[in-house]
């Protein structure tokens, strides 16, 4: 099945186009990602949630092994502990903080993912798989958590792309539910940066681009040296 089907009204490009060109791997945050990696010993190493396990179905591990090997994006650990997503926070700072997408100790029953970062077009890709934990009244994913997953999506772009910056605004347009165990890509990028504004868009598709799950666009503001969250 072609990823290139258009949609009323909209013509979705599809994940073939999407890992198709762009820059080789992402540069500029290498070193502060060693750096990262070197606070931990071997052994206390935390667990990279966004390599594939046995409750990924075959459409995740497909799209997963199809960006993994196109050298223009970059792969994206993703770690339960939130000191560990943030390289300004000591790993010791908090041993039972952790990030919300990642806060289950069970494997497919909430959010699972993997993300993909494109330097060269400042786009972040993200492989979307909800679990049972996740229903809405429906019996589809709720609202929330898929705002949540745009939202994280989004943001992790922003902070590959240009630095940490925070949620302003967020404004979704939902027009299909999404299954439970389905698959689904979370296409952000970029659009504009007006100073510290960083304005983006958004597209969630389903896994073979036939069906647009949801729209959205958002405003980040960026951090500036040494102010905290709470300050912004």
């Amino acid at each position: 099945m072609s990823f290139l089907s258009p949609l009323p009204g909209t013509m979705l490009y599809g994940l073939s186009r999407i890992i198709r060109g762009g820059a080789a791997l992402c540069r500029h945050t290498a070193p502060a990602r060693v750096q990262c990696e070197r606070r931990y010993s071997v052994a206390h190493r935390p667990r990279d949630y966004a390599l594939p396990n046995p409750t990924w179905n075959p459409d995740t591990k497909r799209l997963y092994e199809e960006l993994n090997r196109d050298r223009s994006w970059r792969r994206l650990p993703s770690y339960e502990e939130f000191a560990r997503s943030r390289p300004s926070i000591s790993p010791e700072a908090d041993r039972k903080t952790r990030l919300f997408t990642r806060n289950l100790d069970q494997d497919g029953i909430g959010f699972e993912y993997c993300m993909f970062y494109n330097e060269a077009e400042k786009r972040t890709v993200c492989i979307f798989q909800p679990g049972p934990y996740l229903g809405g009244l429906t019996g589809h994913t709720h609202g929330g958590c898929i705002a949540t997953i745009i939202d994280a999506t989004v943001g992790t772009g922003i902070v590959h792309s240009i630095g940490p910056a925070m949620t302003a605004n967020l404004n979704i347009d939902y027009q299909n539910p999404i299954p439970l165990g389905s698959t689904v890509i979370i296409d952000s990028q970029v659009e504009k940066v007006d100073g510290r504004k960083v304005y983006t868009s958004c597209q969630v598709r389903s896994h073979d681009d036939a069906v647009l799950h949801n729209k959205a666009t958002a405003l980040y503001i960026t951090l500036k040296s040494g102010e905290s969250e709470a300050q912004l």
